[in-house]
């Protein structure tokens, strides 16, 4: 495999799981989240991973599968992978409690100067570390989904990336939040949303190490079929549902189709 297309899979990895930055800096250095804005990015997150999840992803699984297998054992194991990286990530989502899960939209509002004491008196050590836990849990395979994407397709890749650093966006945000109502550190809550981000490339690293000696064209097809399963998934579970408790439905439901727009469209262009 090209070392370079490793490390350009690795990158758009990187870049993807350090966007939790992003959404520290937006919670922290804003007086007031913008419901509009998460919204609509949500909603176009949305709809680039279920277009790409649907009719690139799922397709060339099940082609590079017909053609090592034959077509209905081929469409078969596509189908079965697909469902299963739908079990994968059920799973580890059920595995995070609500209170930690870092999917779990939070507002710059959400913590009043009460919540701040009781967060202190549970003592931030705990709670760091269980934040971490969950952030690691959910982005773990995430990191895997982007570099596996990349690695088959640079261009799609990309377009993965960015879907998924949007997804993170509010993610940092529920992390820095809460950190820096119970410590009133800028810095830390910055720093320790930035780091929780590490979990993507950590798994995209853990992923090819593990799985790099068994490569070949089924297991590759079927990990692309998991791939777009996680992805519809993390859409229907956390992303639309993370929207609409935004508030704003019907700027979540334009993203949706915006971002299937926009990827129909690249893909097109790209074709």
């Amino acid at each position: 495999m090209d070392t370079q297309n490793i490390w350009f899979a690795f990158g758009l990895t990187l870049f993807a799981g350090l966007s939790t930055g992003v959404g520290s800096l937006i919670a922290l250095f804003t007086r007031k989240t913008n419901h509009q804005f998460l919204a609509g990015a949500l909603g176009f997150s949305a709809g680039v991973m279920i277009y790409v999840s649907f009719v690139e992803i799922f397709s060339k699984a099940r082609h590079i599968l017909s053609t090592s297998l034959g077509e209905k054992e081929g469409y078969i194991y596509a189908t079965l992978a697909f469902f299963g990286g739908i079990l994968l990530i059920g799973i580890i989502d059920r595995l995070v409690p609500s209170f930690d899960n870092p999917h779990e939209p939070k507002d710059v509002n959400d913590f009043s100067a009460s919540d701040a004491a009781e967060a202190r008196r549970r003592k931030l050590l705990r709670m760091g570390m269980f934040s971490a836990l969950a952030i690691g849990i959910h982005n773990f395979p995430e990191g895997m989904a982007t570099f596996i994407a990349a690695l088959n397709d640079p261009a799609l890749g990309i377009s993965i990336a960015v879907a998924i650093a949007i997804h993170n966006i509010p993610e940092g945000i529920a992390v820095s939040v809460p950190i820096y109502f119970a410590t009133g550190s800028r810095r830390r809550a910055f720093l320790l949303s930035f780091l929780s981000g590490l979990a993507e490339p950590v798994g995209a690293v853990v992923g090819y190490l593990l799985l790099a000696p068994f490569i070949n064209e089924v297991v590759f097809g079927v990990l692309f079929a998991s791939v777009a399963g996680i992805m519809v998934f993390i859409s229907l579970d956390q992303l639309m549902p993370t929207a609409e408790k935004y508030g704003e439905h019907h700027i979540a439901v334009y993203g949706l189709v915006a971002g299937m727009g926009v990827m129909a469209l690249s893909l097109l262009l790209f074709a």
